[in-house]
């Protein structure tokens, strides 16, 4: 069965609830009836409301950007996978490369994370990628392959039933840098081989890796006829809804 692709907008920190409830009357028609792929959209918490009352009843599911790995606790500033659930969240990005470049996250506690949002029931968009002094220096196996070896330590084939892994190469990431569909391609079997060690190869056939890093519009279709590309994360390109829309019927 071929693997149903994801088309994931991350809005980093943009947008008001109210600038959200407008992209949302903008883009659910865009999209409506659209069921080749699924939709969903990650806006900052505070929007998190204003987009899960918007897209009720609609094909598009909301997530958060990211999840702490306690069910709660003196941990000011984050928020639990049981918080983003009683919203109606469904899913939650991890370990994306501006978590880790400016605040402090690391393959380990990507892990922890990616814990917590499975045994909560959400689906974990973990991400991994290298940046451009690995990528030049020829490291990028061995950073996808540290990268997942230990997002994925000690999560059970049983768990991981949900999870999402998004490539991101980190040069490519709104500099409008984007790896070849060929690159990206390379890079995706090769973290589908990660997941096939850690969780055996039935397992990662079915796994969707999503491609991030200047998806636009222009190279979307590209990018989508890549087998091993599943969906695409979308940071700039999905604050417009028409733009966002388009990516999304590539």
């Amino acid at each position: 069965m071929p693997r149903k692709k994801l088309m994931a907008a991350n809005w980093k920190m943009y947008k008001t609830p109210d600038q959200t409830r407008q992209f949302f009357r903008d883009f659910l028609p865009l999209v409506a009836n659209h069921d080749r792929d699924e939709i969903v959209i990650c806006p900052p918490y505070v929007d998190l409301l204003s987009a899960l009352e918007s897209a009720k009843g609609s094909n598009v599911a909301v997530g958060a950007q990211s999840v702490h790995w306690e069910k709660e606790g003196a941990y000011t500033g984050e928020i639990s996978a049981g918080m983003l659930q009683d919203l109606g969240c469904t899913h939650a990005i991890i370990g994306h490369s501006e978590r880790r470049q400016y605040f402090g996250e690391s393959d380990d506690t990507v892990n922890l994370r990616l814990k917590a949002a499975l045994e909560a029931g959400l689906t974990p968009i973990v991400c991994v990628g290298e940046v451009l002094e690995e990528r030049e220096a020829g490291l990028t196996e061995d950073v996808l392959r540290r990268q997942c070896t230990r997002a994925f330590h000690k999560v059970s084939t049983k768990k991981a039933g949900k999870l999402v892994v998004a490539y991101e190469p980190v040069w490519a990431i709104g500099t409008g840098k984007t790896a070849t569909p060929e690159l990206a391609s390379e890079a995706h079997s090769l973290i589908r081989g990660e997941a096939a060690r850690t969780f055996g190869q039935e397992f990662a056939d079915n796994l969707r890796i999503l491609y991030g890093g200047s998806v636009k519009p222009e190279n979307a279709k590209a990018l989508m006829a890549e087998q091993e590309i599943d969906g695409a994360l979308v940071g700039g390109a999905s604050l417009d809804p028409k733009s966002f829309a388009a990516i999304v019927k590539y």
